[in-house]
């Protein structure tokens, strides 16, 4: 993957920071990217004592504001994968606009009451052209952070478009025992390879704490998904996890089922868990010589919470942690930066954001900063020190006042591990 532009508007915001703090004479190689953080995270223990030991893979990788479609990392499941058929193969199986149709039934097992099931039997399943239809008076979008629930880095950041997921249902005339929708998508005609997500079907209805719908995207930055990106269309949750948003949506079935049905339930995931507040860094150096400042800087992913600040903090590695201390609540930590919104908003065509986009102005200015559901950048100058040994770690602290990894620090409900990096100063 190329970082090139992320990381140029990144050390834009950043140099700016660093100026106005009075650290002069920065240069691009003083501001290293930690090798580290361009791998996937490895899961911390983070109710051990010793959870300050960095992982061997530790870290996370870098993302931009909007990430280039092509720039999004993937973990799609599927042999072969979807995306990979051919475009004959694609068409024959409906993963093209011109020939994707959408199912829309009643759980045979467990079944809900409707009147007008959607299917391709009957001639009456969705077509695009009937997508489209529906968005031209319900179309939305909206900033999302997509993150896998066992990884502790982002796999992309986007602005989706699409129609409210309940514009569908309601077409199918539902009258009662109407309790949870679960969906899935092409899976090679393999019903071993199917991957199902599941939600309340009040979640689908309604929007509670200002968040933005559950939709059937169609739209990804202001351009059609492709098909690796799970188009022709996929569903997007904005308040959470990846598994939740199905790629490549073929069957939505409306069910009498009071339980989560999903796919990823039966891995001992927490199904439910919506996204984390954490910190984690891009840039920081290896090595610096002693009384020399410290320059850091990173970004956090605003979870359901929201974001009030991020901290620092930096120890003597020689320095033995207290054991009844996993989330270093006693460590010296500072506040760092959150640093402005971006002024371009790079991989939308004219970096621009469009009009009616939830948590925008009419000027396309976010109405608070950061947002929830999407990725901040800090920075922060570092004490200066003497020679030795140290560990540097970051955190949030949400909306609430909890600090990371609390309020969840469960592994399977998402990651929020506290990241620590060990820093060299030299005589």
């Amino acid at each position: 993957m190329d970082h090139s532009r992320f990381l140029s508007e990144h050390f834009e915001l950043t140099r700016r920071y660093f100026l106005r703090a009075g650290v002069m004479g920065m240069t691009a190689s003083q501001l290293t990217v930690n090798a580290a953080a361009l791998t996937a995270a490895d899961e911390l223990a983070q109710a051990s004592p010793k959870a300050h030991t960095k992982p061997d893979k530790g870290g996370v990788r870098p993302d931009p504001y909007f990430t280039p479609a092509e720039d999004f990392r993937d973990v799609s499941r599927g042999k072969p994968l979807p995306h990979a058929l051919s475009d004959d193969q694609k068409t024959a199986v409906g993963l093209t606009r011109e020939t994707w149709q959408l199912e829309v039934i009643s759980d045979p097992d467990n079944p809900a009451k409707i009147g007008k099931p959607l299917t391709k039997a009957d001639g009456t399943a969705l077509d695009f052209k009937g997508l489209l239809k529906l968005s031209e008076t319900h179309a939305v979008r909206f900033p999302k952070v997509m993150t896998c629930l066992n990884l502790g880095c982002p796999l992309g950041m986007g602005l989706w478009e699409g129609v409210p997921l309940r514009e569908i249902i309601w077409l199918t005339k539902p009258r009662e025992n109407l309790r949870r929708v679960f969906y899935y998508g092409y899976h090679n005609d393999d019903p071993t390879q199917m991957f199902r997500s599941s939600l309340p079907i009040g979640r689908v209805l309604e929007d509670p704490f200002d968040l933005p719908p559950v939709i059937l995207c169609y739209k990804l930055n202001g351009e059609w998904l492709d098909c690796e990106r799970g188009g022709p269309v996929r569903v997007v949750v904005p308040e959470a996890y990846g598994f939740k948003s199905i790629k490549w949506l073929s069957h939505i079935v409306l069910t009498n089922l009071a339980h989560a049905n999903d796919t990823y339930a039966e891995q001992n995931n927490d199904v439910e868990s919506p996204l984390k507040t954490f910190a984690a860094t891009m840039t920081i150096p290896k090595e610096v010589k002693a009384g020399e400042a410290i320059m850091v800087s990173g970004y956090a992913q605003v979870g359901i919470s929201g974001l009030s600040k991020v901290q620092v903090s930096i120890e003597s590695s020689a320095v033995e942690r207290p054991e009844n201390d996993p989330y270093f609540t006693a460590a010296p930590w500072i506040d760092a930066e959150l640093l402005a919104a971006p002024q371009n908003w790079a991989a939308l065509s004219d970096g621009k954001i469009p009009q009616q986009t939830h948590g925008f102005d009419a000027a396309g200015a976010p109405k608070t900063w950061p947002l929830r559901l999407t990725n901040a950048h800090w920075a922060a100058v570092m004490p200066r020190l003497a020679a030795g040994e140290y560990t540097f770690r970051c955190r949030t602290i949400d909306e609430q006042g909890h600090a990371q990894p609390m309020p969840r620090p469960f592994r399977k409900s998402g990651h929020a591990a506290i990241e620590s990096i060990r820093i060299t100063v030299t005589e």
